[in-house]
């Protein structure tokens, strides 16, 4: 292939590869990019009733066969420590020091941390290898049988939530909070929220859940803030927070907006698999072109060597013939027989000139 064209081939699948994205882009219209279901559940987070008490983690990792951690669940100054989930911790507890405005001490209040399970989850929408499914349930399910560990979940979550399995080698996967699906299945709550002592967890129908916030707020406006976290944000979440304080104070993102980051993600990403397609031939070509360039260059110095030889015998010849013209026939067929001799290499592989190097010829 010549570089002519190999540029048009270039070219033609950087406009395709473009169009695709517009196209993917277009048609998400200003709209969500996964069906919303009336009908799916949710848990609603109480932080004036969360005591910190970690049941909620403990629960979370036996439920789920996950790793022990190094400090023991009843050690609650964990919790001063602002944790992130992982993949072998998908529930976590942090606790924030709120300032009091008469001046007096401090207010802990606590905040579970897990998958918000997105009504339009922005890793789905990442996800080129389609590993995670946004289910009539309300959950976010993640299949990693086709996982490539690209991680773009990880980035495109606007929580910051899935987690990666760094130190597995062969098949590391990207995991989370799962909703305890088998446990909804059959008819049972999610681990945390069954070990919840003090009903900071409440789950049922997500319509039913925002029913029930906002009766709560109504009831005690000085109790909560006028706010519920999840409702809209982010295009709305199964799992929303309810607080006395406000939600920025515990760490919590109040600029992610109402709309659905799968919209942000959705049009630049779907090209991906394009892309994917498209870079091989790329760097195909890159590396033909290389090879190329590198015979031709080979060629042309095998050219030359053999032209700078050619040259070399012309002009011992030439020497020979004004030997045997100036000094007679005997003197010529000895230079020839010396010539000979020294073009031959030596048959013990030693040095062929004088033992004692250094010493003059």
């Amino acid at each position: 292939m010549n570089r002519r064209k190999f540029l048009t081939i270039l070219g033609s699948a950087g406009v395709v590869s473009a169009l695709g994205t517009a196209q993917v882009a277009k048609a998400s219209g200003g709209t969500t990019t996964y069906p919303y279901y009336e009908n799916s559940y949710g848990v609603l987070h109480d932080t004036t009733r969360c005591i910190g008490c970690r049941r909620c983690e403990k629960a979370c990792q036996q439920v789920n066969n996950l790793p022990m951690p190094a400090k023991p669940f009843n050690d609650l100054e964990v919790t001063a420590t602002k944790r992130r989930t992982t993949a072998d911790a998908w529930t976590v507890v942090n606790r924030y020091m709120i300032k009091n405005p008469e001046g007096g001490k401090d207010k802990p209040v606590f905040r579970k941390l897990q998958c918000y399970h997105c009504n339009d989850p922005a890793c789905a929408s990442a996800c080129f290898a389609k590993c995670f499914k946004k289910e009539p349930s309300g959950v976010v399910s993640y299949d990693g049988s086709q996982c490539v560990g690209c991680r773009y979940c990880m980035v495109a979550c606007p929580f910051y939530v899935p987690g990666f399995q760094y130190e597995e080698a062969w098949d590391p996967l990207v995991l989370k909070c799962t909703f305890c699906s088998p446990r909804l299945q059959k008819g049972q709550l999610p681990g945390c929220v069954e070990a919840c002592p003090m009903g900071a967890l409440t789950f049922g129908k997500r319509s039913d859940l925002i029913k029930i916030a906002r009766k709560r707020m109504d009831k005690e406006p000085a109790k909560y803030v006028d706010y519920l976290y999840g409702e809209y944000d982010a295009g709305g979440t199964a799992w929303m927070t309810l607080s006395g304080v406000p939600h920025a104070e515990l760490g919590m993102d109040m600029n992610l907006g109402n709309r659905p980051m799968g919209e942000l993600t959705a049009g630049a990403l779907g090209a991906v698999p394009m892309i994917i397609a498209f870079w091989p031939v790329l760097f195909g070509g890159v590396y033909g072109i290389t090879k190329c360039k590198e015979r031709l260059v080979k060629k042309e110095q095998e050219k030359a060597i053999a032209a700078a030889q050619a040259q070399t015998k012309q002009a011992l010849e030439a020497a020979v013939e004004n030997i045997e013209k100036t000094q007679g026939v005997e003197a010529a067929i000895q230079v020839r027989q010396a010539l000979k001799t020294a073009q031959q290499p030596p048959s013990d592989g030693s040095c062929c000139c004088s033992s004692k190097h250094g010493e003059g010829v």
